[in-house]
């Protein structure tokens, strides 16, 4: 009776492996799928940042490699580029969706470029610095006056800046010789050969000439421009038509990136020193002169649209002042 009560006849078993084989098979399926949904939930989104060593586009670097873009489920594939211009061209090409540039740089959006402008993410000009030979006569910014001061190119924010100040000591827009010498290592060649009397350079730069005993920083750009965007975030027409929820995203993690470089100056500072190419002392002290300047929620300000709106005229960007409201977008913030 024992055996009777137990036995299974062969259609029984058949059944039995059908829905052993079933609920395996499902198993394994759910299984792959939950290993497979990560990656098929990344979205991937091409960053590009206008210059390849500044700190000011670190919190790119900070959000990749602490897992923040990832966590927001965006794939950053990261490029740099030789300044706005080379940076503009390759969003007008479709070759990045989004892009780390200059306040300057929304004029292109008045000549046509395909690119609104999303958050303003670093105001006053912190970054910038003039920086003069150790060994030189030139000791304040009133010793500047009919001196030559070396700028990257004619019509840069460097350029702008140098006139400016020259104009707000009273001098004139050309108070100040601007002198265009292109890349960074020609300008420090050309301070060192006294071809000119001082360089608009950025922080770390300064920095490790003061180090070498080389040159001293005599004044720094933040002080003349209060109100200011030095750096804003573009995204191509086509990412804000196609997929504006990415575009949100990006934006929330970028700027907790930067939430989290304020709270974490160790992690930042280590980033920092491959970004720049610096030692751990000066990326410390970039990181203590700069973190000031960048800002929390991405808003613009009308005040700093305003000093950036004449600018464009100042430096003929453009032939006259746009309208500022049709050059950016608050409608992806926060």
């Amino acid at each position: 009776m024992h055996a009777n009560r137990h036995h299974i006849g062969p259609k029984a078993m058949k059944a039995m492996s059908r829905g052993r084989f079933a609920l395996l098979a499902g198993a394994a399926l759910a299984a792959l799928l939950l290993v497979a949904s990560p990656a098929s939930a990344a979205e991937t989104l091409r960053v590009g940042r206008a210059v390849p060593q500044a700190f000011s586009f670190v919190p790119i670097d900070v959000g990749i490699k602490y897992g923040i873009f990832k966590k927001h489920g965006l794939e950053i594939e990261s490029s740099a580029f030789a300044g706005d211009a080379k940076m503009q061209q390759a969003l007008a090409a479709d070759s990045i969706d989004i892009a780390l540039g200059s306040g300057p740089a929304m004029a292109f959006i008045a000549k046509g470029a395909p690119i609104k402008a999303v958050a303003a993410f670093a105001d006053r000009p912190l970054l910038l610095v003039v920086a003069v030979r150790s060994d030189g006569s030139i000791k304040t910014v009133a010793d500047l006056k009919g001196k030559r001061v070396s700028v990257s190119t004619v019509g840069s924010l460097t350029y702008w800046l140098v006139n400016e100040l020259s104009r707000q000591q009273g001098w004139g827009p050309s108070g100040i010789i601007a002198t265009p010498l292109g890349g960074m290592k020609g300008q420090i060649a050309a301070l060192k050969r006294k071809d000119i009397d001082g360089m608009v350079t950025e922080l770390s730069t300064a920095f490790t000439l003061e180090k070498r005993g080389e040159g001293k920083i005599i004044y720094q750009f933040g002080d003349l421009v209060k109100d200011f965007h030095i750096h804003v975030v573009f995204a191509t027409n086509k990412l804000i038509a196609s997929r504006p929820d990415a575009v949100r995203t990006f934006l929330k993690a970028f700027f907790e990136s930067i939430g989290y470089m304020r709270a974490h100056k160790t992690d930042t500072v280590q980033v920092a020193m491959g970004v720049m190419e610096a030692d751990e002392d000066i990326a410390g002290r970039v990181y203590d002169a700069l973190m000031p300047m960048f800002q929390a929620n991405g808003k613009f300000d009308p005040k700093a649209l305003a000093v950036l709106k004449r600018s464009y005229v100042e430096l003929k960007l453009l032939d006259a002042a746009p309208d500022m409201s049709k050059l950016y977008t608050e409608a992806y913030l926060k």
